[in-house]
């Protein structure tokens, strides 16, 4: 019997959302009566009580949350932002309001909005640290005044916050090395995109394929490392000079969202087709490259999980009140042009599934 067991400890269990426990625990509808039936006894089995979540909604006391992520290219930092509203649903937050703070580009408008959430006295801030070294200060700043700080996607190491969310970057960097070493016999030049080395995901993901090369395939070299800092235009147009210089390149990892434009620079440059590809995530236009075979596999670096595990361990810190730093791992997801369908139908019905229950956003501030 574990007492603090939750919604999300159902769901994993039966390999269901979090929404549809929550609908079939509360008799809602959209729940048939054997998923019901199988939702009520797997709570009973773990020890369910609802008692953390009956006790905040038992508060008089609203809560803020700000959530501080990019803008984003693609779908990444959207599916981040739902997965921080499907799980304070899931918990039955009905007394919090979200405040979404957005910015434009990597390291604008960052500090402007963590400094907006906290003169705005939120009880909490989720954030994306692309300039670690620039918001330490003001995370602890946050820590000293009792206001919890959850980063996602990437680390601000050294700085007080209370947790970490994040994909397994050297298991991300060491799957894309070993793919792209069978991909291509274990001969070639490879190279790779990331937003910044500053940035400590990409600075993981980027010693881990090195490695893992050296280590394995010792025959190929890695080339140029581009930082393309999240701007499209950018990606492309260094990425037609490395094409340009190296017109043999065998091989292109992508760590970050920013695939489409280094994907037309190869195929402007006439190499797409000699070239072996490896992306990250997935979104509309990603899904036709791989399904054309321009694009070998995309390792998913599960946004969606990524938002609701962050905002899982703010709550647990906001009603429980507890000080003990947390850094949750999460293991990505290799998609190919095998499973590709599968997993898209996948993710479809998780998503209806969340959008039955949803919390409500207060407000939205955009950084200029």
């Amino acid at each position: 019997m574990n007492k603090s067991a939750t919604l999300l400890d159902i769901a994993n269990a039966l390999g269901i959302s979090t929404g549809t426990v929550h609908r079939a625990l509360h008799d809602n509808p959209g729940v048939s009566a054997a998923t019901k039936a199988r939702v009520l006894e797997m709570a009973k089995r773990l020890g369910y009580r609802p008692n953390l979540a009956a006790r905040y909604l038992s508060s008089k006391r609203r809560f803020k949350v700000s959530v501080n992520t990019l803008q984003g290219t693609t779908s990444f930092w959207d599916e981040v932002r739902a997965g921080v509203v499907e799980q304070a649903s899931a918990l039955l937050m009905e007394n919090v309001e979200i405040e979404f703070r957005t910015y434009p580009r990597l390291g604008e408008g960052e500090e402007e909005a963590f400094q907006a959430a906290l003169k705005d006295q939120v009880d909490g801030i989720i954030c994306f640290p692309s300039r670690p070294e620039n918001l330490r200060t003001w995370i602890r700043r946050a820590s000293s005044s009792r206001v919890p700080v959850i980063c996602v996607a990437t680390d601000a190491p050294n700085s007080g916050r209370l947790a970490v969310v994040a994909v397994d970057t050297m298991v991300s960097g060491s799957l894309a090395a070993d793919l792209m070493g069978r991909f291509l016999r274990g001969t070639g030049k490879v190279a790779l995109t990331l937003s910044e080395l500053a940035i400590t995901e990409h600075a993981e993901k980027r010693r881990a394929f090195e490695s893992t090369l050296r280590s394995f395939y010792p025959q190929m070299k890695l080339q140029e490392v581009i930082e393309d800092h999240d701007i499209e235009s950018e990606a492309y147009d260094k990425c037609r000079k490395l094409f340009k210089a190296h017109p043999d390149l065998a091989g292109m990892y992508i760590t970050t969202e920013a695939s489409i434009p280094v994907l037309k620079a190869a195929r402007d440059a006439g190499i797409l087709d000699t070239m072996t590809v490896i992306t990250t995530d997935l979104f509309p236009a990603l899904v036709q490259e791989i399904r054309s075979g321009e694009v070998e596999a995309t390792i998913y670096q599960r946004p969606r999980t990524q938002g609701r595990m962050a905002f899982r361990v703010l709550h647990d810190f906001l009603i429980e009140s507890g000080s003990r730093t947390h850094q949750v791992t999460i293991a990505p997801h290799l998609v190919m042009r095998g499973n590709l369908d599968f997993f898209l139908q996948r993710q479809m019905d998780l998503s209806s599934e969340a959008r039955n229950g949803r919390t409500r956003i207060a407000r939205e501030w955009v950084s200029a």
